[in-house]
C-alpha cells in the first residue's frame, strides 16, 4: 500500500452543534458513524441518545460509514438536541 493510498483511506469532518462550535474529527472512510457520534456525545458530557446527527439534511445511522454516505474531506456534520415530548398529567384525587 503506497502512502497516498494509506492518506485517502481517512476523511477529515466537521461537526457543528446548535451553538455553532465545532468539533473536528479525523475518521477512516469504513468506521462506523455510531462510533464518530459517540466520541462527540462524551465529549460535549451528554448521552448520544440526546443528540440527533444529520448529513446533507437527512438523518445519519449508527451503522453507515463516511463512504457509503459519500462524505468528502472537510464535510460537515450538523448536530442538534433531540426533542423529547413529555406529556403532563393532572389529576385531583378525592
Amino acid at each position: 500500500m503506497t502512502a497516498e493510498n494509506k492518506q485517502e483511506e481517512y476523511i477529515k469532518l466537521r461537526v457543528v452543534g446548535q451553538d455553532n462550535s465545532e468539533v473536528h474529527f479525523k475518521v477512516k472512510m469504513t468506521t462506523s458513524m455510531g462510533k464518530l457520534k459517540k466520541s462527540y456525545a462524551e465529549r460535549q458530557g451528554v448521552g448520544v441518545a440526546t443528540l440527533r446527527f444529520l448529513f446533507d439534511g437527512k438523518r445519519i445511522n449508527d451503522d453507515e460509514t463516511p463512504k457509503q454516505l459519500e462524505m468528502e474531506d472537510n464535510d460537515t456534520i450538523e448536530v442538534y438536541q433531540e426533542q423529547s415530548e413529555v406529556t403532563y398529567f393532572h389529576c385531583t384525587i378525592q
